[in-house]
């Protein structure tokens, strides 16, 4: 099965954010996210990372779905309670996009409520999440060290994600 590998050059492009980086401690943040989601009414909340997902739901948000590996910055992650109608599991390793972890994400947003826990790491999820996610939704993940990045799903930011997504090489 084809998978996509972030090369040295890619993993420098992708540095930049997928959409409106918000900076501050992850209490600024939050609170942030919080106003913004109240605001918005995103169609869909997808949580991309550990620390974005247990903040969030700590601060009283529901999200549709999150996607988390049980990792913060490499250390197991803090637990947190999340009351998921559907629970999936997929492999991803660094540095990639396996097309089983994409199908899962794909999978998870179709059905929403879904947690999926990732074997691996979860950070280039975030491609498929914007490309799988129905205009009017809302990604958000982690930019470790800085804040976090809300990604507001429309046809030009899936454009923009898919050119992305394109420069990683893709192995059959």
């Amino acid at each position: 099965m084809p998978y996509y590998v972030l090369t040295e050059h890619q993993r420098q492009v992708l540095k930049q954010p997928l959409g409106e980086l918000v900076t501050g401690s992850e209490k600024e943040c939050n609170l942030i996210l919080k106003r913004v989601v109240e605001k918005e009414k995103p169609r869909l909340l997808i949580l991309v990372g550990d620390t974005i997902s247990r903040n969030a739901i700590q601060s009283g948000l529901t999200p549709n779905v999150l996607v988390i590996d049980n990792l913060e910055k490499r250390v197991t992650a803090l637990p947190f309670e999340f009351q998921s109608q559907k629970f999936v599991r997929t492999h991803n390793p660094a540095g990639r996009i396996e097309m089983q972890a994409w199908h899962a994400v794909e999978q998870a947003i179709r059905e929403s409520n879904t947690l999926v826990e990732v074997d691996g790491e979860e950070d280039l999820l975030t491609i498929p999440a914007v490309l799988s996610a129905p205009t009017g939704a809302m990604v958000v993940y982690g930019q470790p060290n800085v804040g976090i990045v809300i990604v507001r799903v429309s046809e030009t930011k899936k454009s923009e994600t898919r050119r992305a997504l394109d420069s990683m090489q893709r192995v059959e």
